[in-house]
Order: structure tokens, then C-alpha cells, then sequence
């Protein structure tokens, strides 16, 4: 995956409208109030036609916005963002994700070497706690969760995809997302790949970040069919069986 040359500044935002810009809209303004000197542009693609007048909006970086023929999926919008990268990182961000610090510039200075993704803990509106570390996806796993014996690694399996800040040269290495995922499942499958070339997971305990979330998949047949066929798609992968490999071997040294 080629890409432009690298500028000064550090994070190339991408940001993806799937007709809800109302709630981008707060969103860039709170990245200009915390994070504006870290951030060298935002890619806003349009995924469905709508409106999107970003001219009242005094933004201290610019807005890029891609405006698509046809809807593309979640891994697609984003590695169409990513050609126009220029950056040394390439945040990937929900719309309903919210800011209430900055939380790009300590990602990016406490990063480790290694660390090709990193994310802060995600917090849901109306809880104290941050969400549960993601463990690795199995039918057992999935069915255990609401169990009061459940209990959640003490370092994520992988990172969900409303806030992945990932080093470019990482998401260059590893060709971006699998686009056979339309939506769903992709946030699994590019951390799989990005752990088996090397390449750590990163999540700042100390850093907070709120996410709205919406889950579309628990309300709407067509989402939980696409969440259902990504999760069939994860188990045929060879990424799968390689990563759940590592894994066990991780945790038995």
C-alpha cells in the first residue's frame, strides 16, 4: 500500500459519515480544542450522500472530505483515507467517539517502539468503569460474556475499531484492512495481522476516551447479519488460527 511522504506534523485523522455528520461535527471541534497541534489533516469521507458544509467550523487543520460514488465498507473507507496519509500516524475514529482531554499527543510521546497500534480506554456514557480489554473471539468466548464468571484479559487480544491510532508504517506493512470485511470484524483481523509481523498492541491505561455506542447489530437484521457473516469469515481465516497460536503460546511463558 503506497502512500505520500512523510510531513512534520504527527496524526492523519480518518473519520467515515455513514449519514449521521451531526455527530462528527462535535467530534472536530474537540479534536481542534485539545489535539490541534498534533494533527496534520482529517479525511472525512462521505459514505452516503448528505450534506456537509464544514465552512462554519474554525478549525486549526484542515478537512479533507471524500465524497463516495457508492457506500464502501468500513476497512474500505479508511484505506482510502490512508492513501492520502502523510503522516507518521493514521488515527482511525468513530464520529460518536468523544473527547473530553487530549489524548493524541501522550499516544503518541508514551508509544512504545514496537507499538504499531495504540488506543486509550474506552469509557460508555453513564459508567464509571472503561470497557472490558478485548479477549480472543471464540463461539465459547462470545457466550460467556454476560456470565458473572467472565473474566477479561489483563491486556487486549485486539483493539475495537471506534479508536485505532495506528503507526503508518505498520498499517502500510500489513496492507491496511482485509476488505472482504464489509463491516465488522476487521478491527479483530488487523490486529491478528499486525501482532503476527511483529508488531505490538499498545491501550494507555490513564488515558480516557468516550464512545456513544449504538449497536446498530443488536437493533437491525441487516447488521447482525453482516456482524454474524463477519464472525463466520474471522473463524475461516488463517489469521485466526495463527493469532490464537501466539496467543496460547504467550500466555504459557
Amino acid at each position: 500500500m503506497q502512500r505520500s511522504a512523510t510531513s512534520r506534523l504527527s496524526v492523519t485523522v480518518s473519520i467515515v459519515s455513514h449519514g449521521h455528520l451531526e455527530l462528527a461535527l462535535p467530534l472536530l471541534q474537540q479534536l481542534d480544542t485539545y489535539s490541534h497541534t498534533v494533527i496534520d489533516r482529517v479525511l472525512l469521507t462521505i459514505n452516503i450522500p448528505e450534506k456537509s458544509d464544514l465552512a462554519d467550523l474554525a478549525l486549526r487543520f484542515p478537512v479533507d472530505v471524500i465524497n463516495n460514488r457508492q457506500p464502501k465498507g468500513f476497512g474500505a473507507n479508511h484505506n482510502h483515507a490512508f492513501l492520502a496519509c502523510k503522516a507518521p500516524w493514521f488515527l482511525i475514529l468513530n464520529p460518536d467517539i468523544r473527547l473530553t482531554a487530549d489524548v493524541l499527543g501522550p499516544l503518541v510521546t508514551r508509544a512504545d517502539a514496537k507499538s504499531g497500534l495504540l488506543a486509550p480506554r474506552i469509557i460508555e456514557p453513564g459508567k464509571m468503569a472503561p470497557e472490558n480489554h478485548r479477549a480472543l473471539i471464540t463461539p465459547k468466548e462470545i457466550l460467556s460474556r454476560h456470565s458473572r464468571h467472565y473474566q477479561s484479559p489483563a491486556v487486549p487480544v485486539w483493539i475495537p475499531g471506534m479508536f485505532m491510532l495506528f503507526r503508518s508504517k505498520t498499517f502500510a506493512e500489513i496492507n491496511g484492512f482485509d476488505e472482504r470485511f464489509f463491516m465488522y470484524g476487521e478491527d479483530f483481523d488487523i490486529c491478528a495481522r499486525a501482532r503476527l509481523a511483529g508488531w505490538q498492541l499498545q491501550v494507555d491505561e490513564n488515558l480516557r476516551a468516550i464512545h456513544d455506542a449504538r449497536r446498530a447489530s443488536h437493533k437491525s437484521h441487516r447488521h447482525l447479519y453482516w456482524h454474524v457473516a463477519s464472525l463466520l469469515k474471522v473463524w475461516m481465516s488463517a489469521a485466526f488460527w495463527r493469532y490464537r497460536k501466539l496467543c496460547r503460546y504467550s500466555a504459557s511463558i
